[in-house]
């Protein structure tokens, strides 16, 4: 058996199993231990043949789960790459103005700030060989140019008034509206997530206003998870749903190990590398690891449970919600044609990166 594992002519991957023989109440047992390949996917003979576990049992994978495991072979390169027929022409001038302004702003000790914009993008990884990289495209590009290369670029986001689609009615009561690229979708977003944090402010022995934002960073960092690694190459959509009980944070692709593993670790493993690089260098998601523990804050500051699953291909982070709990805490909604339109109304000016500056314009640190 373990001769025909390693055979060309049945197998696509060489695999190369660990085996070893026990004696266990005058009986020998075989062992066997199979490690994960990272080329996939692994079949017998043709590509139908390949078997997913799904539960206790093996299935046969259908073509739209083999085509997830070979975008999976791309993992964490794909962002650099250069894309075809685009130049520093294809970037949105009011987002990249927006973009280099919050740094200075958000942090100005940063050394890119001090660059001239071609080698701030050569630097950043926006730009590479003249040609904007699929990670600068999806972050600052223009919308015309993105959706020139992904068809149906956007992240879908709705609130639904009830536990499930079967009981609401209507279907949804908000959805936002598309955005240019992921920096203007990200604030856009966020902004709307912050309706269902409390963030209270208490006042310390000298006076001083304090801002408790630890349910907002909670779901920022799932925010930032979900641009972060969506696999924009799947048909599936990055998309954010709202339910009476839950937010459920949904992305195309799984995680790169179990999140029992990556749980225990700070390891990174982003899928889209310069993507985690923009955020990263703008203060809006930790610089190590998956940022667990700061969504597991949710547990510990509302009482409610976060559940965190990945699958072949998709990711599901869900954080248990009391709607009208939080409606009350929270005070006065704001006004849905200001978030459609994707106008910041908060006028908190906070590093939790409630709204973008407007272009050549300085803000409070």
């Amino acid at each position: 058996m373990l001769t025909t594992l390693r055979s060309k002519t049945k197998f696509n991957v060489k695999l190369s199993p660990l085996a070893k023989k026990y004696k266990i109440e005058d009986k020998t047992v075989l062992a066997f231990f199979i490690p994960s390949s990272d080329i996939k996917p692994v079949y017998f003979n043709n590509v139908q043949n390949t078997f997913i576990r799904t539960g206790s049992g093996d299935q046969r994978a259908s073509e739209f789960e083999i085509n997830a495991l070979y975008r999976d072979q791309a993992f964490g390169i794909m962002s650099e790459k250069s894309v075809e027929g685009t130049s520093a022409n294809s970037i949105n001038k009011a987002s990249y103005n927006r973009f280099r302004e919050y740094l200075k702003s958000y942090n100005p000790n940063l050394n890119y700030n001090s660059m001239e914009n071609d080698e701030f993008n050569q630097r950043l990884k926006i730009v590479k060989d003249g040609k904007l990289t699929y990670g600068g495209l999806l972050f600052l590009g223009k919308n015309a140019t993105i959706t020139d290369h992904f068809s149906d670029f956007r992240v879908d986001y709705l609130e639904i008034p009830a536990t499930n689609y079967a009981d609401a009615e209507p279907r949804y009561t908000f959805r936002i509206e598309e955005q240019e690229n992921l920096w203007e979708y990200y604030f856009v977003l966020f902004q709307r997530l912050r309706i269902y944090a409390n963030n209270p402010l208490t006042i310390g022995e000298m006076g001083i206003g304090h801002e408790d934002t630890k349910e907002i960073d909670a779901l920022r960092e799932a925010l930032v998870n979900l641009l972060i690694h969506t696999d924009y190459f799947s048909p599936i959509k990055p998309r954010i749903r709202v339910f009476t009980n839950r937010i459920e944070f949904e992305n195309p692709g799984k995680l790169p190990r179990s999140v029992e593993e990556l749980m225990k670790t700070d390891e990174t493993l982003p899928r889209n590398p310069v993507l985690a690089k923009f955020f990263r260098v703008a203060k809006l998601c930790e610089s190590a690891g998956f940022g667990f523990d700061k969504m597991l804050q949710w547990k510990k500051q509302t009482g409610n449970d976060v559940f965190f699953e990945t699958t072949i291909d998709k990711t599901k982070f869900t954080f248990m919600i009391d709607i009208e709990s939080k409606k009350t805490k929270s005070g006065t909604i704001t006004d849905e044609s200001d978030t459609k339109s994707g106008t910041i109304t908060d006028e908190s000016d906070t590093k939790s990166g409630t709204k973008p500056p407007k272009s050549g314009t300085k803000m409070k640190t």
